[in-house]
This record gives structure tokens, sequence and C-alpha cells, in this order.
């Protein structure tokens, strides 16, 4: 039986004032695996993925991660990058903090640079990227250290359609590479079902598990896979889960 890389069990969290963020809320991330966690606005989904970084203690429950200390990445909505420093700067940011010698720190970022599609954009500093360049050195930032698991909050969220579908296929095709586990949160149905093996619902504040679907299908996408009758019944599956935690108890 494979282990999980990350585990949370009756996981609670909360804020001072605000009372209950999350929880109770159960998940487990398998080796490898892709879970998008959809849910309406401010019903913890930030919060289950600060939970599995490590970036944050549950107030009750229990958070397993397997991942060793360098081995989970998160990129964020905004990119968050230095703006002083170039692309391949940023990207080597992570390899430094971890005391990767000079030499090696450089020609890795070139490397996660290349994977990404920006080569060429090495020396750019990050006024001059656009969007969707942006979020790309942050994907190369995160992969350069090959985490065992890979969280994404909302990445795509301030893109245009086609620059976060371009994105989408980009994420999976460097995900194929080296298989991280990754978490995806977004509030794009559509989204979730292209790019997740499985897509966890949550209910409104505080967040718990509503239920999942499976996704069926090869990872990465074939092409034309959104308009396929497998897509547009997940996504219709995942949309009335959705719709049902939403509504009113009786």
């Amino acid at each position: 039986m494979t282990l999980p890389v990350a585990r949370l069990a009756a996981a609670e969290v909360d804020y001072p004032g605000r009372g209950r963020a999350l929880g109770p809320f159960d998940f487990v991330l398998a080796p490898g695996e892709i879970v998008a966690l959809v849910g309406p606005s401010g019903c913890g989904k930030s919060t289950a993925l600060r939970l599995l970084a490590g970036l944050e203690a549950p107030t009750r429950g229990v958070v397993e991660l397997a991942a060793a200390r360098g081995e989970t990445s998160v990129v964020f909505q905004a990119p968050t990058l230095a703006p002083w420093l170039s692309a391949a700067a940023n990207v080597a940011l992570p390899l430094e903090l971890a005391g990767v010698p000079k030499p090696d720190t450089g020609r890795r970022a070139n490397v996660a640079l290349a994977r990404v599609g920006l080569a060429l954009a090495a020396a750019a500093r990050p006024a001059q990227l656009s969007g969707g360049m942006a979020m790309r050195v942050s994907l190369a930032r995160a992969l350069v250290t090959e985490p065992r698991i890979l969280l994404l909050d909302e990445p795509f969220a301030t893109l245009d359609e086609i620059t976060r579908r371009a994105l989408a296929d980009d994420v999976l095709a460097l995900w194929a590479g080296t298989r991280p586990a990754i978490v995806f949160v977004t509030h794009n149905v559509e989204e979730a079902v292209y790019m997740a093996g499985r897509v966890v619902v949550m209910t409104p504040a505080p967040g718990r598990l509503a239920g999942e679907e499976t996704i069926d299908a090869p990872l990465p996408r074939p092409a034309g896979f959104r308009a396929t009758p497998l897509f547009r019944l997940a996504a219709e599956a995942v949309s009335d889960r959705l719709a049902h935690a939403m509504a009113p108890a009786a």
C-alpha cells in the first residue's frame, strides 16, 4: 500500500475574531496525484493549502506531511517575484537559501526557465514580463528544487482565458516530467476538471468535505479533451456537487 505524502485528519482552523475558517476537514494526497480543491469563496481552500504547506498549524486535528523541509513548493495567485532580480536570479533563490553552491544554482535556474519556455528571458526583470511570463517564472522557481509536493493557490486567477489554458497545459507537461503530488485551488470548475485526476468539493465556511469526483482520463490531457462527453459530464457532476453543498439546509 502506497503511503500518502500528506494527510489532514479532522483538521480545524480557528482565527481570533473570525471563528472557524476550516473543518473538520479530512484529506489524503497520494504521491504523484493531482487534486483540485473547489468551493465557494471563503470556504477555507487556501487555509487547507497553508496546512499542507506547513505554513500554519491546525487549531485541532492532525496534519501529517511526509515531505521533508524543502520538498514542498507553493505558487500563489500573485507571482511574488523580487522586482530587483532577474528571472534567473528569482528562480535561483530557493536553491541559494538551501545552500546549493553558486555555480549549480545558476545552471539549475536556467534549466528550469527553459522547461517553462523562458530560456531567452533569463536576464529580464519582472517589470519586463507579461502576466503569463511572470507566472511561468514562479512555476520555474517552484519546480527548481524538484519538490515532492507542489501547491498552487489560484495561480491563474488574474490571467485571460487563453493564457490560463496555455499555463494549464504547461503545468501538466511539467508534472509529467517529475510527477510531484499537486494540490490546485481554483474557483473554476472546468479548470479543475481539466487539470486534476480528482476534484474535491468543499462546503461553505467552515469548509468541510462535500464530496469528490474522479476524472477517469489520461494526464496530461489529450488534445480536444474539453470537447469530449467525459469532460462535460465530469464538469456537470462537480458543478452539481458544488450547488448541493451551497444549498441552504432544509
